[in-house]
């Protein structure tokens, strides 16, 4: 119990640090992609931390799995560099029963990465999918960023303003530019605010203001000085967003069986059984030769992580593809690389039981050698 207990602990204290860290780094890296977008307009500024927030739920289950995956392989290459295998070797602990503690630990969080791929991450797509759609249909003027030029989303009118207020709704200088067939017409004025309808219609109020409009490359135009404008701002329900196979539920997936909804079922269900693959995989991955390099067995792993999900993708292609069955196509790649960590971790039991046989048979000879004397 002591011997298991430890080592779950270990590794729930390691995973924890490792989840923290690439969790980290995803949200540092998407918060900039973010706020990159909101600077050039791109993106709503209100939008951004619910763009974050749906972002890193779709790949919490990769990041779980890689968490838990670093931590097994941090925390028993710690009892090699500061030599605690040998004193579980000495105790007579064997390799296999490392895989006790091991499986104990990361079948719980097998189960937690299967609920996140089977139900959080595609409501999240969805859910970002279906704000994504909101926001595409605002009107333009909610996207105004002061100092930069916002083209709108039907790409015929270009707005421009230097200041707004807090509550957005009143602007000044502002520049617009709007194409109709072949005319082009343009509207530079001091002031503007929005206007709202008893129907719910929106309209911009421009103040003091002069338009220009003709025809690119002619004489023929014409310039008209105003007190006060109104330009509508069409409206556009809110319909809801087509569901791609990423968005939609289990349950969906099979009531409407496709080829491209059998791949996506397959890469789900194959995230928390490609983790209870390598968490047996990390047993034998784990080791190092304290007098040589202490890198090489991180390099080893992460080539196999990166063949292992790589293959789970071809197989998932495939299954997409219709050259697989999905039954049949689920299961080759984890029980090709489940075969494949037995069998090492297997070596490296008989290295390791020869190495006790030997410490063994050491020590008699000195006790006997000692009894002599």
């Amino acid at each position: 119990m002591l011997f298991s207990r430890l080592l779950r602990k270990e590794f729930a204290r390691t995973a924890l640090m490792a989840m923290v860290i690439l969790l980290a780094i995803l949200l540092t890296v998407s918060l900039v992609k973010l706020l990159g977008l909101a600077a050039g307009g791109t993106l709503s500024g209100s939008a951004v931390m619910a763009m974050l927030a749906f972002g890193s739920l779709t790949y919490l289950p990769v990041l779980l799995s890689a968490s838990i995956f670093t931590a097994l392989l941090l925390a028993m290459t710690r009892f090699y560099r500061d030599s605690e295998m040998i004193i579980w070797q000495s105790a007579g602990v064997s390799l296999n029963r490392f895989l006790g503690p091991v499986l104990r630990f990361t079948v719980p969080m097998a189960l937690v990465v299967a609920l996140l791929s089977l139900v959080i991450a595609p409501w999240a797509i969805g859910q970002k999918a279906q704000y994504q759609k909101q926001l595409d249909v605002q009107d333009d003027t909610s996207q105004i960023t002061p100092g930069v030029f916002r083209e709108s989303h039907q790409s015929d009118q270009v707005f421009f303003v230097d200041a707004l207020s807090q509550s957005k709704e009143k602007v000044s200088n502002v520049f617009v530019q709007s194409v109709q067939g072949h005319q082009v017409g343009v509207i530079a004025a001091d002031s503007g605010y929005i206007a709202t309808e008893p129907n719910g219609d929106r309209f911009v109020v421009l103040q003091h203001g002069r338009r220009y409009e003709g025809e690119p490359g002619t004489l023929n135009y014409r310039l008209v000085d105003f007190e006060q404008a109104r330009l509508r701002i069409d409206q556009h329900g809110v319909t809801a967003a087509a569901l791609s196979v990423k968005s939609m539920s289990a349950q969906n997936l099979l009531r409407n069986p496709t080829l491209e909804g059998w791949g996506e079922l397959h890469w789900r269900l194959g995230l928390p059984l490609s983790l209870l693959v390598l968490s047996v995989f990390s047993v034998p991955l784990s080791y190092i030769n304290v007098r040589g390099g202490r890198s090489t067995n991180m390099i080893f792993a992460l080539l196999a992580y990166m063949v292992y999900y790589n293959c789970m993708s071809i197989a998932q292609a495939w299954v997409a593809q219709g050259k697989l069955p999905f039954w049949i196509g689920l299961w080759p790649v984890h029980l090709l690389f489940l075969t494949v960590a037995w069998i090492w971790l297997q070596q490296r039991q008989r290295v390791w039981s020869w190495r006790w046989w030997m410490g063994q048979r050491r020590s008699r000879e000195i006790r006997e050698r000692r009894e002599d004397l």
